[in-house]
């Protein structure tokens, strides 16, 4: 996959050529202020500790101040989907979560929730994931999900999802950050942000299997998250959803953050080597402008910190 330089996008996107000699003065400073007040369309941070891999990842889409404002209510809906531990990789990492919810109090935040509708028990998969522990730790609201927080919840651009019962505070808050962990599907191939928020879905989830690419592309035009931050710390490579397995792990130690849910999930699909369009809910992401999939397009910021 190759990448856009930083300079080369904001040229083309002015219409410059790339193989332009020289800039006039008025270009050049028309360049750097572009530059300076500009941000990239995903940033990827690579090679850290899960905290520091978060932060940087963040700083250089421009910093949690950009997306959280002062008495935000936020919520961060991590996968909290499995009664797994952080090293089976089957929910989000607990550091990347916990370190999302510091950045948001930072930025001022009046509160962070944290919750999910699991498919294990709640209170086993919360505790083992290691999420209730860190997110509270670091300051967050972290609550089980609860049938009467439900509410029947018309999607009218929906191709196939008309209407569902969709968890009412992750509907009403100032900010949604989407907090997915990247890892093997057995039906989807992958799940990654997309998928992620059938999490704030009630009733019986299975009744959209038979057609889940459409399905999670229609969910996620409805919802539209702030900011997307995908979790490449561990990742499962086999025997997903679930895992169980060491051997099934890979530490990548990557964190992947766009405003875009499709973009990410288009780079998402590369730490598994498969092309963004091989994936459908991508593709129909894609299709439904919730991000460029075809990543030659777009502006990527990556940072090795070791």
């Amino acid at each position: 996959m190759s990448k856009i330089t930083r300079r080369d996008f904001i040229k083309s996107s002015i219409g410059l050529a790339a193989t332009t000699p020289f800039l006039t003065s008025d270009v050049e400073d028309g360049l750097a202020k572009i530059e300076k007040e500009g941000f990239p369309d995903l940033a990827v941070a690579k090679d850290g500790s899960p905290e520091a891999l978060t932060r940087k990842a963040l700083e250089l889409l421009g910093g949690m101040k950009r997306f959280v404002s002062k008495g935000d209510i936020v919520v961060v809906k991590p996968n909290i989907g499995w009664d797994r531990n952080p090293e089976q990789a089957a929910d989000t990492n607990p550091e990347v979560v916990a370190e999302v919810v510091r950045l948001c109090l930072e930025a001022g935040a009046k509160k962070v929730k944290v919750f999910d509708n699991p498919c294990n028990t709640a209170k086993r998969c919360y505790e083992n994931s290691g999420i209730k522990k860190a997110a509270s730790e670091a300051g967050a609201e972290v609550s089980y999900v609860v049938d009467f927080g439900f509410v029947n919840t018309k999607l009218p651009e929906g191709v196939k999802l008309k209407s569902w019962d969709l968890y009412k505070p992750a509907l009403d808050c100032d900010v949604l950050i989407n907090l997915p962990i990247a890892k093997h599907h057995g039906l989807t191939r992958l799940t990654l942000g997309m998928k992620n928020l059938m999490g704030i879905m009630g009733g019986n989830r299975g009744k959209i299997h038979w057609d889940i690419d459409q399905y999670l592309a229609d969910l996620s035009n409805f919802v539209r998250p702030r900011l997307t931050i995908l979790d490449g710390v561990r990742v499962l490579l086999r025997n997903g959803p679930q895992g169980g397995s060491l051997e099934d792990v890979k530490r990548l130690d990557t964190i992947v953050v766009g405003e875009n849910i499709a973009s990410v999930d288009a780079y998402g699909a590369t730490l598994f080597d498969i092309k963004p369009s091989d994936l459908g809910f991508v593709k129909l992401g894609g299709q439904l402008d919730l991000g460029e999939i075809n990543l030659e397009r777009l502006w990527i910021e990556e940072k090795i910190l070791s």
